[in-house]
């Protein structure tokens, strides 16, 4: 039909709401430098840059020569689920039955999941701030409301009973807690978990979903302080989410978990089979075998860890002016750069600051505006020492001419 304007596609409301994980747009970007010959170290994935564990890849190899290449049911092989259930009876001092556990594409993918499975249209999701960048948009696509609770250094970056009461409304459906926290690999200590707790009792309409993804990575004892520990009467509100990406440094293989009650639990699953079926069947029993026989070398890589982290943070503080969040756990530095940024400075924000970093200086980072607090940084130390030292005689450099 000739003389008519073709009018483009309108694309749908939650379409609109979805935006690229700015981590994984550093992590491109800085790609992109190094392919093009450029010494770009980066300090912005939330990535192990060691290998995942031998055990784990000859399990794998052997799954697939095996023929075990096939569909596995939507919530994971039983195997697995068993596995999982085992070591969190163990973790928690409390039985799961594997019919408690569902298994999917990555604990990123799970948590999607959890919220599509709990959030109804208008429904609040607690966020404490400052949190993982995804979390905002994951309740949006969900159709919740993220109600974000602030805290800052007086609270050492953890939310407190009186913040959590103040935030909770009539709408609340979900609190999402992450600890060991990204960014700021603070830890909840038993003691804190005991006083959110005490508030959660008081409104039994909120369900509590734990990221975990970071708990075997701790500094402070063998597994991070839990809710399951300290409340199990909460049981029956609680989605632990957990997974293989981190703790077996596993984050291409794409492998993540749920623990929690079996309504929840089988809702997901559902989700799932109508989503992406199922997880790769050779990542199930790679990671399979790292939840049988991967302790030994998480032992390892947490003294690796510990070491690095405090390299990095003694080479950050020659740097005057700047202030460094000491983590407990994951592998992330949270570091204050409120001296350089602000009205009359060359970086008014975060964002513009990482920006000169890479472009001027040819390191990444991430900045803190992104997980809901600005005048941070989050770096990660799970890199080489001598890199991370380079990297931060850049950042002085930038600094200097900043301060």
């Amino acid at each position: 039909m000739t003389g008519t304007t073709q009018q483009p596609i309108q694309l749908a409301e939650r379409a609109k709401l979805l935006k690229p994980s700015p981590i994984l747009m550093l992590a491109a970007r800085a790609g992109e430098m190094k392919a093009a010959g450029q010494d770009v170290i980066s300090l912005s994935i939330g990535e192990p840059d060691w290998g995942t564990y031998e055990c784990i890849k000859t399990a794998a190899i052997e799954s697939i020569k095996k023929g075990q290449t096939k569909y596995t049911p939507p919530a994971g092989i039983p195997e697995l689920r068993r596995a999982v259930a085992a070591q969190a009876t163990e973790d928690y001092g409390m039985p799961f039955a594997f019919d408690e556990v569902t298994v999917s594409g990555g604990a990123k993918f799970v948590l999607f999941a959890a919220l599509q499975a709990l959030v109804n249209p208008g429904d609040e999701v607690i966020l404490v701030a400052p949190f993982w960048a995804s979390y905002t948009t994951m309740v949006e696509l969900a159709d919740g409301k993220p109600r974000i609770a602030v805290c800052d250094e007086t609270s050492d970056f953890k939310l407190t009973p009186a913040l959590l009461e103040r935030t909770i409304t009539p709408k609340t459906k979900v609190l999402l807690l992450n600890s060991p926290s990204n960014p700021t690999g603070k830890i909840y200590t038993r003691e804190e978990l005991k006083a959110l707790a005490e508030v959660l009792r008081k409104h039994p309409q909120i369900a509590i979903i734990s990221d975990d993804i970071y708990n075997r990575l701790c500094f402070t004892e063998k597994l991070a302080p839990h809710l399951y520990h300290v409340a199990p009467d909460l049981r029956s509100r609680i989605i632990a989410l957990n997974g293989a990406s981190k703790s077996y440094a596993m984050t291409g293989w794409r492998l993540g978990w749920a623990l929690g009650p079996k309504p929840i639990i089988t809702a997901m699953s559902n989700y799932q089979s109508q989503s992406v079926s199922c997880a790769s069947a050779p990542s199930q029993y790679g990671a399979l075998e790292g939840v049988l026989h991967g302790d030994a070398d998480i032992v390892k890589t947490v003294a690796l860890l510990k070491d690095r982290r405090d390299f990095l943070i003694a080479e950050l503080e020659k740097i005057s002016g700047v202030k460094v969040t000491m983590p407990e756990g994951a592998f992330y530095l949270w570091v204050d750069v409120r001296k350089f940024i602000g009205a009359g400075r060359k970086a008014p924000g975060s964002a513009e600051l990482c920006q000169m970093l890479l472009e001027e200086k040819l390191v990444a980072a991430v900045p803190g505006v992104e997980f809901g607090l600005e005048g941070y940084l989050r770096l990660s130390y799970a890199l080489d020492k001598e890199k991370g030292r380079e990297a931060v005689r850049r950042m002085a450099e930038l600094f200097k001419t900043l301060a």
